[in-house]
């Protein structure tokens, strides 16, 4: 990774960016040549990312042909603008954000169990609501959908929060996102490790 200063190895705070991203991005390789990126709803799942789909489809299509695939997620944070640092440039214009990239494998879970397992983790990340039935192989829903699974093969993640600026310039920069109050802004501060520093 070029910006050392921005790589994330925490095998735990990878997770966290995994869980707390809502949309993926499946990419795989079409078949005329071209990558093939789809958003997916998904879960990260027992070291592995699993999303539903048709049973058809041109990503289907591309998988059951090449397993070789790219699975991406961000977290968009602050925009970092001239309203938080007067002085920039138009090249020092920045948004700050968390991402993971992985690489991988993919294939269609056929062991029913897993396929059940995967679902209502799916349901689990995505609905607050404690009330639904589990899915069960029974449901009718139950084949008309597919599962995929992703196995990481290697794993990348960056969270860009300007820690190649000095402490004092991101102290500043967080105390004005701070009273700025867009959304993602105190989300912003708080990962910069500043949410005590920029009280008051």
């Amino acid at each position: 990774m070029r910006k050392k200063h921005a790589e994330v190895t925490d095998p735990a705070e990878i997770e966290r960016i995994l869980n707390s991203a809502a949309i993926g991005r499946f990419a795989t390789n079409g078949e005329d040549g071209y990558p093939y990126v789809t958003p997916v709803n998904f879960v990260f799942h027992n070291g592995n990312i699993y999303f539903h789909c048709s049973l058809k489809g041109e990503k289907m299509e591309n998988l059951l042909r090449d397993s070789r695939v790219c699975f991406q997620v961000d977290i968009p944070l602050a925009y970092i603008g001239r309203e938080i640092n007067p002085s920039a440039g138009p090249c020092k214009l920045h948004q700050y954000y968390h991402c993971v990239i992985v690489r991988g494998t993919a294939s269609v879970v056929t062991d029913p169990a897993l396929k059940a397992e995967a679902l209502n983790a799916l349901v689990a990340k995505h609905e607050p609501s404690a009330d639904l039935p589990p899915v069960t192989e029974d449901m009718e829903p139950f084949s008309r959908c597919a599962v995929v699974e992703v196995k990481p093969l290697s794993v990348t993640a960056k969270s860009d929060l300007g820690k190649n600026r000095s402490h004092e310039e991101r102290r500043e920069t967080a105390f004005r996102l701070k009273g700025r109050r867009l959304p993602g802004d105190l989300e912003t501060v708080g990962a910069m490790g500043f949410g005590s520093e920029t009280e008051g």
